[in-house]
């Protein structure tokens, strides 16, 4: 789990296109912080926080603290938007979290032991199914990453769900099939080299 990053955001008074585009002529990101059976909260950050979290990696999977005028709130960001020309951030939407808040979160995929493996050893590649796992977790307790161990894999070899070891009370969202997060696939030459053989044997 990361330690909790915190933003600084200040109150804004002002809804709508006009009022937004105005607080980003001055630099800053509208948002709004809603959830958690409370009214919701419309916000300010300053644009180059925004930007920096967001393209750091891991934005919506992150709890924050945002000091709104001193006020602390203890978020999760949910949505945000980007200029479709541009791709700078234009708007943020912020979950509050209660005590005991358990959320679904995609949680990156990061693989370890590479050069523990016979399969890319001999010139195998890793085939990434899934670079990201939506899982079910506590919001105290959300991991920065899913660790998939590649020692001992060969090719031919696929890795699911169920052999990845997920920190106490985190599940995966997908419950009703082993889904599949990556493979070690033959290198092309191999390959070539196995189809040449099948044809040959079959003319014969």
């Amino acid at each position: 789990m990361t330690a909790t990053k915190v933003l600084t955001a200040q109150a804004r008074e002002g809804v709508g296109k006009g009022a937004a585009r105005e607080l980003r002529r001055q630099g800053l990101v509208p948002a709004v912080i809603y959830g958690d059976k409370k009214t919701p909260v419309t916000i300010a950050l300053p644009y180059k926080d925004v930007h920096k979290a967001i393209y750091a990696g891991g934005f919506k999977s992150n709890v924050l603290e945002l000091d709104v005028d001193g006020t602390k709130h203890r978020v999760i960001p949910r949505d945000y938007q980007l200029d479709p020309v541009k791709d700078f951030p234009i708007h943020v939407d912020f979950l509050r979290i209660g005590a005991n808040s358990v959320l679904n979160v995609e949680v990156s995929v990061v693989f370890i032991n590479e050069e523990k493996s016979p399969g890319l050893k001999r010139g195998g590649t890793l085939n990434v199914v899934r670079h990201a796992v939506e899982v079910h977790a506590p919001a105290n307790a959300i991991p920065e990453h899913i660790v998939v161990d590649l020692e001992g894999t060969d090719i031919g070899d696929a890795l699911h769900i169920s052999k990845v070891a997920l920190p106490k009370g985190v599940t995966p969202v997908i419950q009703d099939r082993d889904f599949t997060i990556a493979t070690i696939v033959a290198p092309s030459g191999l390959k070539s080299a196995e189809a040449g053989g099948e044809d040959e044997a079959a003319s014969e």
